[in-house]
């Protein structure tokens, strides 16, 4: 109950949807019992034939009861009966049925457009939750920690984002169904059945619980059918999203054998529990309708012997209106039944949500955050201690100390914990021992926006968007001039390949930049840095992955990119930190030795073996 609270305040403000779709619900009801209200006169005029001496002497009767208006259905059915027989006797029968054609033709159409009227309205809150839901989720993903998504699946998230909103939309849109429109005609029609013969609709109301027993028991297994159905789905779109982004090496290995048979077996998973779930969803309408036509022959049966035995007081076209009613009683009922299923959906769906809009962010900003205007001194790191999970570290007691305006490298194996040495200084995650300090102050005290502000960050794969080469520049900057832009795309050695592109700065790049080559990517990068303009850089390996030849090209423009700026490089290929101001040998997290390169070499250690493995140029 607490989700489906929840749900529905994302329809919110109410005043939007459901004060009009009320009013406009009521109206579609009362139309609808108007037009069955209508059927027992005609029925009376087609088959019984009354005389003119009949119809007048009931026009003598109704005109003293249509006198004092009153909002009740006696007076309804009786100023009906007035007029149509009015123009029984000044126009003979066959004008009398046009009459009762034309009404019910009129209060049919009224009906159908208030109920579209109020559909409307129920799109409306549908797409309004759709769009407040999907911002939420977007807002919330955008914002969460790094490691969040190590613990998660791309393709389950995007899942999430799609299939289940659009579950969540559907089941809050049929609850606004099942609160008020079907029980609105439920209430409606067994009042006129009240009305026609209160002694039958007593006794047959007794059996209608039982419809919502049974439907009832088929949605609570429903539910659980769906939580499997749709976490399957889940794996289906990472499965895609996989083969999408890994066609190379899918082809490279000659595994599409291998990704198609794992598909496969999601895949067929994925229809058993579907099948499953669909059964047993269309078994509630069979259901229903059986049960609604038992209902009905219990009504006929326990009517003809009342009838029978004189006990009814029914016309034959009084009787069959009830019948009708009693009828259209039960349809309500079913959709309710379809609408309690579809909200189990929802609410499944909504559960997966609310795992991500509920989950804690772990990188936090204190409430009396300072804000970092200026970097000033230098970066401290200060008994250093990280692990992503308990009992394994990564990084143990790391001190280090990089002075404003200063180059630091970071060399040593795999593994050794460098990237996430550079990791935590932007708060990508928070150490878990010890503190990091930029210019006296823990990095935790500064504002998270002040404190990524004073960053650039150039990574080994360029992260780049399917947007334009201009918008990938000036990514997360506003109110840039372009002279501004084409300056930092000339000193990233960009502005030649850009000025050769069919649309130049507007030529779209595709998606992760793939209409580039791997060199360029880089340099779009590190313009993107160079426009920010940031006095700290993080270099994480930026040019490990590139021909010789493009490696030349970014290695000059990260060497305009560093000039006065304080640098943590992060290279494998030790001919690019030769100059550093201090190399930081790590291995297995910890710092094992440190010094300028002519130092290191000195002592002969890790890093001459390093070096003794390359070759200088």
């Amino acid at each position: 109950m607490k989700n489906f609270l929840r749900l529905l305040n994302y329809a919110r403000p109410w005043r939007r949807f459901w004060p009009g779709y009320i009013i406009l619900a009521i109206l579609s009801v009362i139309f609808g019992i108007v037009n069955y209200s209508l059927i027992s006169p005609v029925l009376k005029l087609l088959f019984e034939s009354p005389s003119n001496e009949q119809v007048s002497a009931e026009i003598a009767t109704l005109a003293d009861k249509t006198q004092n208006f009153s909002m009740s259905m006696d007076w309804f059915e009786n100023t009906f009966q007035y007029y149509m027989d009015k123009i029984f006797l000044a126009a003979g029968p066959l004008k009398a049925l046009l009459f009762v054609c034309a009404l019910l033709v009129g209060a049919s159409l009224l009906s159908n457009i208030t109920r579209y009227l109020s559909q409307t309205i129920l799109v409306r809150m549908r797409t309004h939750i759709m769009k407040k839901l999907r911002t939420d989720l977007f807002r919330k993903v955008s914002t969460m920690d790094v490691g969040f998504y190590h613990t998660q699946q791309k393709g389950d998230i995007i899942s999430r984002i799609s299939n289940d909103v659009t579950e969540v939309q559907n089941g809050v849109a049929d609850s606004f169904h099942m609160i008020f429109r079907e029980p609105l005609l439920i209430i409606g029609f067994i009042t006129y059945c009240f009305y026609l013969s209160p002694k039958l609709t007593l006794v047959t109301l007794i059996t209608i619980p039982l419809s919502g027993l049974a439907i009832g028991a088929i949605s609570k297994r429903l539910r659980k059918k769906a939580v499997e159905t749709q976490s399957l789905m889940g794996r289906i779109v990472s499965h895609f999203d996989e083969a999408i982004s890994g066609i190379r090496i899918i082809k490279g290995f000659n595994a599409q054998k291998y990704v198609q048979d794992n598909f496969e077996e999601t895949n067929t998973a994925h229809k058993r529990s579907s099948r499953k779930m669909l059964y047993r969803q269309q078994l509630a309408h069979p259901t229903s309708e059986f049960l609604g036509i038992t209902i009905a022959a219990a009504v006929l049966l326990y009517g003809g012997w009342l009838q029978i035995h004189g006990k009814l007081g029914l016309s034959i076209g009084t009787f069959t209106v009830y019948i009708l009613c009693y009828w259209r009683v039960l349809e309500p009922a079913k959709n309710i039944a379809k609408a309690y299923a579809s909200i189990q959906r929802g609410l499944v769906s909504g559960e997966r949500l609310f795992v991500i809009l509920d989950a804690k962010n772990n990188i936090k900003e204190k409430e009396n955050a300072i804000t970092l205007k200026e970097f000033k001194q230098g970066i401290e790191y200060r008994g250093v201690n990280f692990s992503y999970t308990k009992d394994v570290p990564v990084l143990r007691d790391i001190n280090a100390s990089i002075p404003k305006g200063k180059m630091v490298a970071l060399v040593g194996p795999s593994g050794a914990g460098k990237s996430t040495f550079a990791d935590l200084l932007p708060r990508f995650y928070d150490v878990t021992g010890g503190g990091i300090f930029i210019d006296g102050h823990d990095i935790r005290d500064y504002t998270l926006d002040s404190l990524t502000s004073q960053m650039g960050i150039v990574t080994q794969e360029s992260i780049l968007f399917n947007d334009t080469v201009y918008n990938n520049i000036t990514f997360g900057m506003e109110n840039v001039s372009r002279e501004k832009v084409i300056e930092a795309a000339r000193i990233a050695n960009a502005l030649e390949f850009i000025e050769q592109l069919p649309k130049k700065f507007e030529t779209n790049i595709g998606d992760r930049g793939e209409n580039l080559s791997g060199g360029q990517r880089q340099r779009i990068a590190i313009a993107r840095a160079v426009l920010k303009n940031p006095p700290i850089l993080i270099l994480d390996e930026a040019t490990s992955a590139l021909d010789t030849e493009s490696e030349r090209l970014v290695q000059d423009a990260l060497y305009k990119l560093m000039a006065n700026r304080t640098s943590i490089v992060i290279a494998h290929r030790l001919s690019t930190i030769r100059y550093a101001d201090d190399i930081i040998v790590m291995k297995d997290g910890k710092i094992v030795e440190e010094g300028n390169h002519d130092q290191l070499m000195e002592k002969n250690g890790i890093y001459a073996g390093l070096c003794a493995m390359q070759v200088f140029s």
